[in-house]
């Protein structure tokens, strides 16, 4: 009896440890199932981010630099001549002599082959990295090197073309269309950071159309944001798309530490295509020109011009004999849309006018009191930065003008009866500068016509009554009278 019951036990518990381990073997093969129906999309997703790294890898490339600079240096003094004072007549002084000697200053940088004609391949990089080198070694993805030549550069958007020459087969980046980018798309950098070539990170489009640069001069070209990680060497490498396609150039960095943090910046691809294209054709680039002097309206100017809600570019100053001028931009003129392409910002003017072809002509849109225009206008060729600033005494008038608010007599203790309109900045050298205008100064009379806003100031000073303007202002609670001729 006693035997029974054991049996009966042992089978009991057998059967149970049985539909324990059949429980324990049915949730594993589900479990099993699941990760086997998940695997597949992991794994799709990892064989497509190694197609865009094999697509891409080939043809970005690491470049070496140099550059030999010229400095002065005094020679030091023989430590047998300083220790026991002896030393021939005027030795002393031919030692302390400043004299040139040669260094070689060396750097790296990264590159995308964006074009191969014949035996000559077209390398794009940044301006900072070979637009000053006496020396260029290009090293291919493969292990291939090559001595480089700089076919041109362009400083303005921070872009250089570097050339090498060779039969065999190389391979040439695919280049997108950076305007189709949007904020959240993925994307991935490609370059050298610190030398380790071929380095290929990933992350997102953080942000379109960022303005200033690493010095703020870059202004005739927007940046892409991101976060995929850009280290210093990374410059002049590519930021592509899923497609592999290039939609940018990795140019800076904004960061404390000198090292990635998340904020990568890259010249849209599409802002590079005519670059490409002038240096190849003729080594230099040639901006259109317009020539005035603008910003981004504040509210102030926006309220005093009744142009509330609109979006564009206020035109402060015009250059004497510019195409604005000849085709009759005027200051107080805004413009909202160049060749039926609307403008948000003072940044997009320049932008978009450098990118036109000079010597052409196109549309302008503009609102003048309050009424909307349209003017032809045929671009000039752009002069260096440096001449453009330099040219103030063309810049007519030459100042600036905003309303005074409730805020602004308050701040400077304007009394009501003062006047309605206050000279902001007056360019130095310019027309109106010359004329005695300064900052600060109140405006209440254009050729005896009392000012009652900015609207009253731009018709009266654009009025074609007379070549001569007599303005009536108040200075330090003083009234003056100053002349300006067109």
């Amino acid at each position: 009896m006693k035997r029974k019951q054991i049996t009966a036990a042992v089978l009991i518990l057998v059967f149970t440890a049985g539909s324990f381990v059949f429980a324990q073997g049915d949730g594993y093969s589900r479990a099993l199932y699941n990760q086997q129906q998940e695997t597949p999309g992991l794994a799709l997703q990892q064989n497509e981010t190694r197609q865009i790294a094999q697509k891409v890898l080939p043809s970005v490339v690491y470049i070496d630099v140099v550059d030999i600079v010229q400095k002065q240096v005094v020679n030091p003094v023989n430590p047998f001549q300083f220790f026991f004072g002896q030393q021939n007549p005027g030795s002393q002084q031919e030692q302390q002599e400043p004299q040139t000697r040669e260094f070689r200053q060396e750097g790296l940088g990264s590159g995308v082959i964006v074009r191969k004609s014949g035996n000559q391949v077209y390398v794009l990089t940044n301006n900072h990295v070979a637009g000053n080198a006496d020396e260029i070694t290009v090293h291919l993805y493969d292990g291939r090197t090559f001595s480089g030549t700089l076919v041109g550069a362009d400083p303005r958007k921070d872009l250089a073309l570097v050339k090498f020459e060779t039969y065999e087969e190389v391979p040439v980046a695919e280049l997108g269309d950076s305007s189709k980018v949007q904020v959240g798309d993925i994307a991935f950098a490609v370059g050298s950071p610190f030398g380790f070539s071929s380095t290929f990170t990933s992350g997102i489009i953080s942000a379109l159309g960022r303005t200033g640069g690493p010095d703020g001069n870059n202004s005739l070209t927007d940046y892409i944001q991101t976060d995929a990680a850009i280290n210093p060497g990374n410059s002049g490498g590519a930021l592509v798309n899923i497609e592999g396609q290039v939609i940018g150039i990795n140019t800076w960095i904004a960061s404390q530490s000198g090292g990635s943090i998340g904020l990568g910046f890259s010249i849209p691809i599409n802002n590079a295509k005519k670059t490409i294209d002038d240096l190849i054709s003729s080594g230099k680039v040639e901006y259109g020109w317009l020539g005035i002097s603008m910003g981004t309206p504040s509210d102030n100017i926006l309220t005093g011009m009744e142009i509330e809600g609109r979006s564009g570019a206020f035109v402060f100053s015009v250059y004497k004999d510019s195409p604005a001028m000849k085709s009759g931009i005027l200051p107080g003129d805004f413009i909202v849309s160049i060749d039926n392409r609307s403008i948000e910002s003072s940044e997009e003017v320049m932008q978009q006018v450098a990118s036109l072809v000079p010597n052409k002509t196109y549309r302008f849109d503009i609102i003048r009191n309050g009424r909307e225009e349209t003017l032809r206008v045929r671009l000039a060729i752009r002069a260096t930065e440096d001449e453009i600033q330099a040219d103030t005494a063309h810049l007519w008038p030459g100042m600036t003008v905003v309303g005074i608010t409730d805020e602004i007599r308050t701040q400077l203790n304007i009394e009501n009866s003062a006047g309605k309109v206050l000279i902001g900045a007056v360019a130095e050298g310019s027309p109106a500068y010359t004329a005695g205008f300064r900052s600060g100064d109140i405006v209440r009379q254009v050729n005896n016509r009392k000012i009652g806003g900015l609207q009253d100031f731009y018709r009266e000073f654009n009025s074609e009554d007379s070549d001569e303007l007599i303005f009536k202002v108040t200075r330090q609670q003083s009234d003056i009278i100053l002349g300006l001729v067109r």
